[in-house]
């Protein structure tokens, strides 16, 4: 004789699985992508080269965010840092009487300036990689170029790159823009520095004639 007011066996805690290939219920012969919510018209056979690609996103979903544009806009904080610099070179004189350049006038506000902002330009984006890194796999980017990248010198344009080309995988002909801004700031920034160096160049040179 039973209680019926026991109470039953405790249901079987259910989970989603993770977004993969699983078998086809219709055709076990198939593998179809389950995209962690529901199932999807890809389909490939457990041998095709198809298990290791990525699958397509739809056409409404966004690739761009936030992260991504702020990313490729970092690269005008040091090229304004640099347009802004104006060195002024001092003179000693040396034993012989001639004028020698004093390399510590070099170390003004606005040379700590630029080498703050490359810093702050290293550290933000490794922040917003991570993020944006998160934001891809939460539009269902299967795995989306890893954040961990940014770590590298110039570690900006190595996560770009990589962002663009699974980007573009996952989407053909989108995800180019962040890219090219980023490449664009990085130019200015390297034209501005190199303009800013002939100019302390010359300063040295009618200084020391």
């Amino acid at each position: 004789m039973t209680d019926a007011s026991a109470p039953g066996p405790l249901p079987e805690p259910t989970t989603t699985p993770a977004p993969g290939w699983y078998a086809d219920a219709s055709d076990p012969r198939y593998y179809r992508w389950w995209d962690g919510t529901a199932w999807t018209e890809h389909v490939g056979p457990p041998a095709s080269p198809l298990l290791n690609q990525r699958p397509a996103l739809s056409p409404g979903t966004p690739v761009y965010n936030a992260f991504a544009w702020g990313i490729a806009g970092l690269p005008l904080l040091p090229a304004v840092s640099a347009l802004a610099w104006n060195p002024q070179i001092r003179f000693l004189t040396s034993r012989t009487g001639d004028p020698v350049p004093d390399p510590s006038s070099v170390l003004d506000s606005g040379y700590f300036l630029i080498m703050g902002s490359l810093a702050f330009v290293y550290v933000a984006s490794i922040v917003l990689a991570f993020f944006d890194h998160r934001g891809l796999k939460s539009k269902g980017v299967v795995r989306p170029f890893h954040w961990a990248w940014a770590f590298m010198y110039m570690g900006s344009v190595v996560y770009m790159i990589g962002r663009t080309v699974v980007v573009n995988k996952v989407a053909p002909g989108r995800g180019w823009w962040p890219m090219a801004v980023l490449t664009a700031g990085w130019l200015l920034y390297m034209v501005v520095a190199g303009l800013k160096s002939m100019e302390f160049m010359r300063s040295i040179f009618s200084g020391m004639g």
